[in-house]
């Protein structure tokens, strides 16, 4: 009995399994946090560049352009 309990003493395994498991948890909560303000960098720039594409988007169809075509509709009077 006095063996068993100096062996239970003894082994670590336990302590070491929660060591990694805190560990993992202080990682992941890093990265959660990282991510986060990636995210909202990301959501900024992208509203930024949608909002270029539209304004050139807006900009060709009212007209100029590079032409290159040969007509070929109808004429007016």
């Amino acid at each position: 009995m006095i063996k068993l309990i100096k062996n239970f003493r003894q082994d670590e395994s336990g302590a070491t399994a929660i060591e990694y498991g805190l560990i993992a948890a202080l990682v992941s909560v890093a990265a959660i946090g990282a991510l986060g303000s990636l995210g909202d960098s990301l959501g900024t720039m992208f509203e930024s560049v949608s909002g270029k594409l539209s304004g050139a988007v807006a900009s060709g169809t009212t007209g100029g352009g590079t032409g290159g075509g040969t007509g070929g509709g109808t004429t007016s009077p």
